[in-house]
């Protein structure tokens, strides 16, 4: 199975993509985890409120056009359903035994476009702290990471 993280934004910082990365390359060969990068929308210097909704509809169909035939959609969402580390290893089995390719969005600073949460299978919450972008996508990847050892009675989890 596949997981593909489309996120908004890009140039992220070495910390960052080393971080991924680690975590990235642990997972084994029959779950992969691909990054796929959305430019972030033109919000202007001052961020007016009609060019951030303009930027983040862009970004948002972006997104869509990103996503492949059969994949199960999971919008990270603030107002989305919190997963323990358990609970994110029962999801990730799942996914596995449902034998589609799992997708993963990562909204802009606005969020994710009003469509995008509107086109996903689930809604998930990672926290209900603000968190800056580059850190999810950190994060997101551990998570994943952790609940596949959960799942193979890896000790890493303890």
């Amino acid at each position: 199975m596949k997981i593909r993280i489309i996120a908004a934004g890009g140039k992220m910082p070495g910390w960052v993509q080393e971080g991924y990365n680690e975590y990235a390359k642990r997972l084994p060969r029959e779950l992969t985890l691909e990054m796929v990068e959305i430019p972030l929308g033109n919000r202007g210097q001052k961020n007016s409120p009609a060019l951030v909704e303009k930027a983040r509809q862009k970004e948002g169909e972006a997104m869509l056009a990103a996503i492949q035939p059969r994949e199960h959609v999971v919008a990270l969402e603030v107002k989305g359903k919190s997963w323990s580390t358990e609970q994110l290893s029962r999801e990730l089995a799942d996914w596995q035994m449902g034998g589609d390719n799992v997708c993963l969005l990562i909204g802009g600073p606005d969020g994710l476009a009003p469509e995008c949460v509107a086109r996903a299978n689930q809604k998930w919450s990672l926290s209900a702290l603000t968190m800056p972008h580059p850190l999810v996508r950190v994060l997101l990847a551990e998570q994943l990471y952790r609940a596949w050892t959960l799942l193979a009675g890896h000790p890493y989890h303890k």
